[in-house]
């Protein structure tokens, strides 16, 4: 009987240790972009999308501003990997922070899951001016 209980308790276990899929979209297309309240006699014109720049966990929504740094850095063949330790307590929880444009000018942001510990970055140049690709990996 006891064997039984192991076999069913198992996969909840290894459920709670799999790796959370996060991923930042590649860009925020042009037609999603807008400029309101324009200096008299100017006409906006946007052509292009802007491209992934940068990625990393913050503590609360996006308003807060709540920056971490990361707790590690390592490069190795034109890839650079931030890891970041979110443990300890979030009271208005763990966000995921996606920024584009050469700058981070713009930013889209989703809440993570509360049990998130760990996140890596990796980044590696993309093909475009400013653009990164970044693999997420929170666990």
């Amino acid at each position: 009987m006891l064997t039984g209980a192991a076999c069913c308790i198992f996969p909840v276990l290894s459920q709670a240790a799999m790796t959370a899929s996060y991923a930042c979209p590649e860009s925020v297309p042009a037609a999603s972009i807008s400029l309101n309240a324009v200096p008299a006699g100017w006409t906006p014109y946007i052509d292009s999308p802007l491209y992934l720049s940068a990625a990393a966990p913050i503590d609360g929504a996006p308003e807060r501003r709540g920056q971490l740094v990361p707790s590690g850095e390592r490069k190795k063949k034109g890839k650079t990997t931030l890891s970041y330790r979110l443990e300890g307590r979030y009271p208005d929880g763990k966000w995921l922070q996606c920024s584009y444009g050469v700058h981070g000018e713009v930013t889209l942001s989703r809440r993570m899951d509360d049990s998130v510990s760990l996140c890596q970055f990796t980044y590696r140049k993309g093909s475009k001016a400013g653009q990164n690709e970044i693999d997420i990996d929170c666990r």
